[in-house]
């Protein structure tokens, strides 16, 4: 794990989106399209603002988010709906983008047909990820009813996840998936956080998730 801290807030969010934007550029170079996998939530918004006004070969990239809540995009907890207010704008609108969500009752009925979309896109050239005071990162969270699955190394790239406190049923990519990525970045502020990325080096994935990819990847941490 490489982390990278800043005085402010401000500062990393400038500084993130010029080392995403930066590695998706170099990914274009040895690639005809590439993939960038974003989480959700609002910590990542502020990058999300600078980067749909990078000048990149957006219509060559290909945005899916790494985990979603089972509702549908007009649902102001639905990360599409973020992705689509604040990331693919301007001129990140030409990305194309993949949702991890279907209109059938439950994700399991449509997960396969999803992962299938998100197949020919893997492994995912840049990753930005996000993490919880209780150590989950994408929907996988501490006490899922289908963690192990999710964590072990033949997971499958999908899988339908419910947990304490996550709310509706969830999609999440595999921790395989996430931990092939390319590039990986995980964006947290705060005290907690800190104190619980500290406190998830010592742990197990199946007690703190996001250890599962936390060797490969560049912490960015601001007060």
């Amino acid at each position: 794990m490489n982390l990278v801290e800043y005085p402010d807030s401000e500062l990393m969010m400038f500084s993130l989106a010029d080392t995403l934007a930066s590695e998706l550029s170099s990914a274009l170079r040895l690639h005809e399209t590439v993939s960038f996998c974003v989480a959700g939530g609002t910590t990542p918004g502020p990058v999300f603002d600078i980067l749909s006004g990078l000048n990149l070969d957006w219509d060559r990239v290909t945005v899916f988010p790494s985990d979603e809540r089972w509702v549908p995009e007009t649902n102001e907890r639905s990360n599409a709906r973020l992705l689509k207010s604040r990331l693919l704008t301007g001129r990140a609108s030409a990305a194309r983008f993949l949702p991890l969500h279907a209109e059938t009752p439950m994700p399991e009925d449509a997960v396969d047909a999803l992962a299938a979309a998100i197949a020919p896109c893997l492994p995912i050239s840049v990753a930005l990820l996000g993490m919880g005071a209780d150590m989950h990162t994408a929907s996988l969270f501490p006490g899922a009813d289908r963690l192990e699955e999710a964590l072990d190394p033949d997971a499958p790239i999908l899988v339908p996840m419910r947990a304490p406190g996550a709310g509706e049923p969830r999609v999440t990519l595999s921790a395989r998936v996430l931990e092939d990525a390319m590039c990986t970045h995980i964006l947290i502020t705060g005290e907690e956080k800190r104190e619980a990325l500290m406190r998830a080096q010592t742990l197990t994935p199946q007690e703190a998730p996001v250890r599962a990819i936390l060797d490969a990847a560049t912490v960015h941490w601001a007060p």
